[in-house]
């Protein structure tokens, strides 16, 4: 049975010394990363690590991740990335909710790991640090220096690969369970859409924990290409992250549109030799038209696409750009890729005739098993249609409002429940309103999206009932969520307007701050 880590041996059995992943001035050919795999996998079942355990990776972006992954996922457990910005206590609750207890890191974390690690952590063993109190560590030098056999355990296509947190609309986040299955699917259709081969590079701009990555820790490996990981650093620095684009020769970029924005503005892009790039795919949220044709200017030897797909199927449509779209226009989603259906419901979950709006649902092999612990929340996402007695297609409910156009293409209208995309990153509105809510001095919160040009961003208002300020609320936010999630702008009112139910009226709000 074919697997998500055979990609990597089958690759290195066919290009054993090329390049399978690079991150600043670090390279594994796809032996070592084999051979390294297996020697982490080794010791992680000295670990006691079984066959559907939950081991957590907490790293910044760097060449040990990919280790990491493919490391947990030869033993049969699921690897969860997390994310070492985030809140501590935003950590803590995953790690506990989902019963982590062993954890690979590296040492550029020991501070921040210190901050997360608490008494009633599960975390029984730290992998990559040989210092933490209160644990038996293992540097990297001990890891990698193990038995290189492969690990031979009994894993099916349906058991969990990962879990991947995104927000919840209560305020406590939801893992999202994908199966080898599921993301072998991913590996093999995008490969075939975008005619990946061995010598593609790829440029993964995303960190582990943003669905985006998928292409770079599976696809690639499947393909048999290179993965360039995008060190923190470069990240920060438009003009920078151009130039490791051409140093790599870039054949693939794909990231949110900000980062392409970013280095259209400020990454002295008429000064770069980026004719090796063939594909720029984005995703994640809305490209603004204005930049997305000038930057079709800047690299017309590149085809664009726009890829759709919530991280619960990771990408179900894609629109390939032929001509340079108007300023102002709205890119279509496109097109339904193979194997996978589509049905767009209207309220009532009747089929939406062409051209009504309706949310998308999605039947694939690329769809999540449902998300962890939370089976209330699978059933209420996911839509069952019989067929015929016995015979049940299960599809999963985006929650997002679209349309067909006139010549079969798909229009995003936006989401039908509170969830919007900012800056690529998913963030559930509510779970914003929640925490501002929780604030002693706060009475009343009301959370909204803005947009402006180039973005969508998040605003709040609030009624206090004791003295605070704008300064006060975000340090409590930053203390709750990530920094994408905190409002950029917080207005103190008297009053919150509402509708004729006794709603918060939110687009009343939104036309405010036009």
């Amino acid at each position: 049975m074919y697997l998500l880590p055979h990609t990597i041996q089958r690759s290195a059995l066919r290009f054993p010394e090329r390049e399978a992943f690079c991150c600043g001035n670090k390279q594994l050919s796809y032996a070592e990363l084999v051979h390294q795999s297996n020697q982490l996998a080794h010791l992680l079942i000295n670990c006691n690590v079984q066959r559907g355990d939950r081991v957590g990776i907490y790293m910044n972006r760097c060449i040990e991740t990919v280790v990491a992954v493919y490391g947990i996922m030869s033993t049969g457990a699921a690897f969860v990335p997390l994310d070492p910005h985030a809140p501590a206590s935003r950590t803590q609750f995953v790690l506990n909710d989902c019963g982590i207890k062993c954890l690979i890191t590296t040492p550029a974390q020991k501070r921040t790991l210190k901050e997360v690690i608490s008494k009633d952590s599960p975390l029984l063993h730290i992998l990559g640090i040989d210092d933490i109190t209160g644990f038996e560590g293992y540097a990297w030098t001990n890891i990698l220096s193990g038995p290189t056999t492969e690990i031979n355990r009994r894993i099916q296509a349906d058991d969990l690969a990962y879990i991947m947190y995104t927000s919840g609309t209560t305020g406590t986040p939801k893992g999202i369970m994908h199966t080898h299955y599921s993301g072998l699917s991913y590996a093999k259709l995008s490969a075939d859409l975008y005619q990946i081969k061995p010598e593609d590079r790829l440029a993964n701009h995303a960190a582990l924990h943003f669905d985006i990555s998928t292409m770079g820790y599976f696809t690639m490996p499947f393909a048999g290409g290179t993965t360039v990981i995008i060190p923190d650093m470069h990240t920060k620095l438009p003009a920078s992250m151009s130039q490791l684009a051409e140093k790599e020769q870039v054949t693939i970029w794909y990231s949110v549109p900000l980062a392409l924005i970013q280095m259209l503005q400020r990454g002295v892009l008429e000064e770069r030799n980026l004719a090796s790039i063939r594909w720029v795919l984005y995703g994640g949220e809305p490209f603004p038209a204005k930049h997305l044709r000038a930057l079709m200017q800047l690299w017309p030897q590149a085809t664009f696409s726009n890829v759709y797909g919530p991280a619960e199927v990771n990408q179900c449509t894609y629109y390939n750009l032929t001509e340079l779209p108007e300023v102002g226009s709205s890119i279509p989603l496109g097109a339904i890729w193979n194997n996978t259906d589509s049905l767009i419901l209207n309220d009532d979950d009747e089929p939406a005739k062409k051209g009504e709006a309706g949310e998308l649902l999605i039947r694939s092999a690329t769809r999540m098993k449902g998300y962890w612990g939370r089976p209330d929340l699978t059933e209420k996402g996911f839509y069952k249609l019989e067929k015929a007695p016995g015979c049940t297609d299960i599809y999963y409910r985006t929650g997002d409002l679209v349309y067909i156009r006139e010549d079969d293409k798909l229009m995003f209208l936006g989401r039908k429940d509170r969830q919007i995309k900012t800056r690529g990153y998913r963030v559930e509105l509510d779970e914003v309103e929640a925490h501002l809510t929780a604030h002693n001095a706060i009475q009343e919160a009301a959370v909204y999206p803005i947009r402006d040009e180039d973005s969508l961003y998040i605003e709040a208002v609030v009624i206090a009932k004791s003295e605070t300020d704008e300064e006060a609320l975000k340090q409590h936010l930053n203390s709750l969520l990530p920094y994408y999630a905190i409002p950029r702008k917080i207005s103190f009112k008297n009053e919150i307007p509402r509708t004729a139910a006794g709603k918060i009226d939110h687009k009343l709000l939104q036309s405010y701050s036009a």
